[in-house]
């Protein structure tokens, strides 16, 4: 065998621009906005099934609390890991590279002809969402 067909990793960034930014910045409020009308919800959800459990068993009061704290404190963690996102993005530079994901390209390969190094070291750069450059 002489050669060999391969998928490897390129990774995909953007160049931040304003609308770049913008972007980010409004995906990660409406996040932000989703998160606390879930809390919302849970706590009204919490206030009418509490006063239900209490009417009818008060021992598992405990038990349904515990499991609504749960789910409070799993929103909490996901608020302040999105602030967290929010802060960061509204502090992007202009002209900055941040990644975007990552995709597979197809090669092929031959014995003692390619750097297969180079190959796993692509990138595609967009800008405002339209490639502006390759690199190896």
């Amino acid at each position: 065998m002489e050669e060999m067909t391969l998928r490897v990793p390129v990774a995909v960034k953007a160049k931040v621009t304003e609308d770049l930014k913008a972007k980010i910045v409004s995906d990660l409020e409406t996040r932000l906005d989703m998160v606390n009308k879930d809390l919302e919800a849970i706590e009204f959800q919490a206030q009418r099934i509490l006063a239900d459990a209490a009417k009818v068993d008060a021992t598992s009061l405990t038990a349904i609390r515990q499991q609504i704290d749960e789910e409070k404190n799993k929103r909490l963690a996901f608020k302040e890991e999105v602030t967290a996102k929010l802060k960061d993005a509204q502090g992007l530079a202009l002209g900055t590279e941040i990644p975007q994901g990552t995709l597979e390209q197809t090669v092929t390969v031959k014995i003692g002809g390619d750097d297969l190094d180079a190959m796993m070291g692509a990138e595609i750069l967009l800008e405002d969402g339209k490639i502006v450059a390759f690199r190896q």
